[in-house]
């Protein structure tokens, strides 16, 4: 959420946020607004929107030309007008893509000071100016109510301005909110055009090919006070955005909601205004409603597309064969049109607030220390960011993380999903969607799991290792689900796939049955481990163990699966420990496997094809091995398990 040095303070009420910046540590101040799976938006620290991410991928230097603005106004028409935000950060100035040329609307007149807060979900900003009358607070959020997925999946976010007139004498003011055409596709034909009653849509017709790809973005005011402008004043380099600002610096209310025919060039962005008074000590606040609505993709990433299952075809984002089903956002199965979307989002916004706000309340009242709070509440923002993918059947889907245009290493990966422990708790629908996902379209008959899950989420290839901690850490997670969820139905259906799944890794990486992983196994970083090591037989005793508790609450025999679990963690206590931690005993000799130099890793099929690498083999065996070394995951399925500590 911020990289940025924070001031801490303790928390001494649930509204009370212990997390505040300023100055030049708003420069890198981004919170993610929008639903679990449906595109993020961030509020940045200084009271602008950045980082639009709509289209179903990462968008991280997007910088939309949307700014709101306040004009106060005098007798003398000498009105003073700021946009709604604090200092353009250096980084817009100087930034990656920015080359020293600034952005638009940087050369517009801001606030002097501000500040940001926030207490996830909610991001809070604060602003001042010696010249205007009024003090300013923003707050920026989306749903966030554990437990109810959907809610929390909408493609939606808010913006509440509050002025607060700090004069002893009544002013007369108007708010605008006004943003160019800003998504993928979004272009010069493009419409921008009235919705429901208080806002404008942007709106790009799919082309003839894709008649699907329809691409809409809303702006709402609920306040009745509310005009448009769909017509901005059509010309080249700045011109729309200069006359916009003359007529917010004249304190207009422009009122021009038709937009141009659709022969004519369109209008490059669109306007609204709200007219208010405020008397002296009086506060209004006026919320503006974002929506967006793009119900298909050309997202498509299954290796079985391709004989070659490391083609860079589907290694990312990728657009296939268009007869081929392409990923479809969970919404686009919820809601036919941006109305949809914007009715349900204004009809229910108080209670989606409220619902939001008690999660909130409940979870900064905790006595945790305030830099525990910051470290959970950064990691939920993750849900919100475009890391994560929900396809139209409810189905969870994510990266292992994003780069600035794309998503990094695709497919709901086992063992990178391993660590996240929120969404099990907050949303168990959507965890409990992963167990699916890992036992059925992508485990085969034998019993092996392709770690990266398709999207659309389907069948699979089988052409690569499996991962021992991915597929190992999924049938603890699988008694954790069924704890949580207390569903017999589900956990009847999906444990002969666990079984099996079980099966597979004992046969493959211990299949003289010793309790612990001597083959050379697959893992987390992109290697095989060869010899038993701690890590992943740490991994191996947690999954016997939850085989163990679900075979005892569906009244199966355990025997087999506590016999080899104390055989394990015997093994692991008195030769992988050293009286300080655990290690890995190296061998590659004497194994069921074949020479490594047979055997295919990432990064090349052959990690020994040079002389050197394969006088390296000779000398010190193996690539990449921790041996007595101390790994940072050393024990980290103990950490994931139920093992007892005596």
């Amino acid at each position: 959420m911020a990289s940025a040095k924070k001031k801490q303070t303790a928390v001494k009420t649930a509204k009370t946020s212990p997390f505040s910046y300023s100055g030049e540590n708003l420069n890198h101040v981004a919170f993610p607004m929008g639903g679990i799976g449906a595109g993020m938006i961030c509020f940045e620290g200084t009271g602008g929107l950045s980082n639009a991410s709509l289209n179903h991928q990462p968008n991280i230097f997007s910088q939309p030309a949307t700014f709101a603005a306040l004009c106060v106004k005098k007798e003398n028409k000498s009105h003073i007008a700021r946009v709604l935000e604090g200092p353009v950060q250096a980084r817009k100035i100087y930034g990656p893509q920015a080359k020293g040329m600034g952005h638009r609307p940087n050369g517009l007149p801001r606030f002097d000071k501000a500040s940001f807060s926030y207490r996830f979900p909610f991001g809070t900003v604060r602003l001042s100016d010696k010249a205007m009358p009024v003090k300013v607070e923003i707050t920026g959020w989306s749903p966030f109510i554990p437990n109810d997925a959907d809610n929390s999946s909408l493609p939606c976010a808010a913006l509440e301005y509050s002025f607060s007139n700090s004069s002893p004498k009544k002013i007369s003011a108007v708010f605008s909110f006004s943003s160019e055409k800003h998504l993928t596709s979004i272009n010069d034909a493009s419409v921008v055009r009235p919705a429901l009653k208080g806002g404008f849509v942007f709106e790009h017709e799919p082309p003839h090919e894709k008649p699907n790809h329809k691409e809409c973005f809303a702006i709402l005011s609920d306040d009745p006070a509310t005009t448009l402008d769909c017509r901005w004043f059509r010309g080249g380099w700045f011109d729309p955005v200069t006359m916009v600002w003359r007529h917010i610096a004249a304190g207009d209310s422009v009122s021009n909601p038709k937009p141009y025919p659709k022969n004519e060039t369109q209008s490059r962005g669109g306007s609204l205004y709200v007219p208010f008074s405020l008397q002296a000590g009086q506060k209004k606040t006026i919320r503006v409603l974002l929506s967006w609505y793009l119900p298909q993709s050309d997202l498509r990433i299954n290796p079985l597309d391709k004989k070659d299952a490391s083609s860079s075809c589907c290694g990312n984002n990728c657009s296939c064969d268009e007869k081929k089903k392409t990923y479809r956002p969970w919404y686009a199965g919820r809601f036919k049109s941006i109305e949809e979307v914007s009715t349900y989002f204004m009809k229910n916004y108080d209670s989606l607030r409220n619902r939001s706000e008690a999660f909130a309340d409940c979870f900064y009242s905790s006595s945790l220390p305030a830099p525990v709070l910051d470290a959970i509440g950064a990691n939920l923002s993750i849900m919100k960011s475009p890391t994560c993918l929900r396809q139209a059947d409810g189905r969870f889907w994510a990266w292992e993380g994003s780069c600035d245009t794309n998503g990094c290493c695709h497919g709901s990966c086992t063992h990178v999903w391993n660590y996240a422990q929120a969404m099990p708790h907050l949303f168990p629908v959507l965890e409990r969607g992963m167990r699916e996902t890992e036992f059925f379209e992508s485990q085969n008959e034998e019993g092996h799991q392709n770690f990266r899950a398709a999207l659309p989420i389907e069948e699979t290839s089988h052409n690569f290792h499996a991962a021992a901690d991915g597929q190992l850490g999924g049938i603890m997670k699988l008694y954790r689900e069924w704890r949580i969820s207390g569903d017999l139905a589900w956990l009847k259906k999906v444990w002969p796939r666990a079984k099996k799944s079980l099966e597979y890794c004992i046969k493959t990486w211990d299949p003289d049955r010793n309790g612990t992983l001597s083959e050379p196994h697959h893992n987390t970083y992109d290697i095989e481990f060869w010899g038993p090591d701690a890590m992943c037989s740490s991994f191996y005793l947690g999954a016997l163990k939850a085989a163990s508790l679900i075979a005892k609450d569906l009244g199966e025999d355990r025997t087999f699966y506590d016999e080899l679990f104390t055989k394990g963690r015997h093994y692991l206590e008195n030769e992988l420990f050293n009286g300080e931690y655990f290690f890995q005993k190296v061998q590659w000799k004497n194994l069921h496997a074949s020479d490594p130099q047979k055997i295919s890793s990432l990064g090349s099929s052959n990690q020994y094809e040079t002389s050197e690498a394969k006088e390296l083999l000779k000398k010190e065996g193996p690539k990449y091995q921790y041996g007595e070394g101390c790994l940072s995951d050393g024990v980290l399925g103990a950490w994931r398990s139920l093992i007892p500590r005596k």
